[in-house]
């Protein structure tokens, strides 16, 4: 991969692009001008130039966590930046980090630091990775998406959170008009949570470089993981681990190519310990998992299923049939369509449970 700073050759223009191949909601979607960015040196030019113009833009890579509007004036910058590339190998594993110990078996011994392009694929970088014996990202496996977009929302599944295995990003910081280069610890990351979702717009992210352990372990304690593990003497492979991630993530969720969605809707709401104490002599089969010192995680689908909304439809929007945090487009719905049929499932679950369900898609 090319990260050389040679004359960049400027970023394609393309007016009235249709964006409905570009959001995996399917939403039709019309970009006023659509910038193809396939490097980062294509950044400070554009930026100076939208800038003196005043123009609105936004960065957009896969759609797979977006909402998008009908029209999206001003410019759209696609993050097309591709390759990846062994940068180092063999580290001494004192990489910066202030991830819990027992949650973060990147920062212990040798490791290989792995520089990948933001506009690749999230899913095909996990299964390169499996290829080239890279082993560490297989439990996030199938999730949708750009690299690139992984480290803003803190992508998580099955036990692990992207942010473990980041070594540091590069960034064009669009305040400063300068590249700058992150550490782990300056990204902030916490639960589906960064320092570039605290500050959008602020820093377009050009490459990820991950740190992977040499000393790879199985991460399989999570529920539903260990259910296809149940053999207390099995020793699972990572590519064991990431054939199975694909099977539970293909019976729980639905095909964006068939039905247009976003995946996980809604956060797991965090809670106090006595909030949750209250809410479990209420509820007895509440599902809860532990968190941060003092907090519980909720199971934000089991509330969206307890108040009814399983399988409810209105009009194009419904929620799908086998996972209650996932809403779906069954044809022709607009962002403003799923937005409203959100929010009577933020109020229900707000009126019998007291807790107040967060959006994860990002909202244009």
């Amino acid at each position: 991969m090319n990260f050389a700073k040679s004359a960049p050759i400027p970023a394609k223009l393309t007016s009235d692009m249709e964006l409905k191949h570009r959001n995996t909601f399917g939403l039709d979607a019309i970009a006023e001008f659509a910038y193809d960015i396939t490097s980062a040196e294509q950044l400070p030019a554009l930026l100076k130039t939208l800038t003196e113009k005043k123009m609105a833009w936004r960065v957009l890579g896969g759609g797979s966590n977006a909402l998008l509007p009908a029209q999206l004036p001003g410019a759209t910058l696609l993050m097309n930046i591709l390759g990846q590339e062994i940068v180092v190998v063999d580290g001494d594993g004192d990489g910066d980090s202030d991830s819990d110990s027992d949650s973060d078996s990147s920062n212990n011994g040798k490791h290989t630091l792995l520089a990948v392009g933001a506009g690749v694929n999230w899913h095909a970088l996990v299964a390169w990775t499996l290829k080239h014996n890279l082993p560490g990202l297989e439990n996030l496996a199938l999730i949708p998406g750009t690299v690139g977009a992984a480290p803003i929302q803190n992508i998580g599944a099955y036990g692990v959170e992207v942010g473990q295995y980041i070594d540091s990003i590069d960034a064009f910081d669009t305040i400063d008009h300068v590249f700058v280069t992150l550490s782990q610890t300056a990204c902030q990351f916490g639960y589906r949570d960064s320092l570039f979702k605290q500050h959008p717009d602020r820093f377009i992210l050009t490459r990820v470089i991950f740190k992977i352990p040499e000393h790879w372990q199985a991460r399989t304690h999570y529920a539903e993981l260990a259910q296809q593990f149940s053999d207390p003497n099995s020793l699972p492979t990572a590519q064991q681990i990431f054939d199975a991630v694909c099977r539970i993530r293909c019976k729980k969720l639905p095909d964006p190519k068939v039905i247009g969605n976003a995946g996980s809707f809604f956060q797991n709401p965090l809670v106090t310990e006595d909030q949750h104490a209250s809410l479990i002599s209420q509820y007895p089969n509440l599902v809860s998992y532990p968190d941060k010192a003092g907090m519980r995680k909720l199971a934000a689908g089991w509330l969206i299923d307890q108040c009814g909304f399983k399988g409810q439809r209105v009009g194009a929007v419904g929620v799908y049939e086998n996972q209650a945090l996932v809403l779906v487009n069954h044809g022709g719905a607009s962002a403003e369509d799923i937005l409203n049929f959100a929010k009577s499932i933020q109020l229900k679950v707000h009126q019998q449970y007291g807790v107040q369900l967060a959006i994860e898609p990002n909202i244009f």
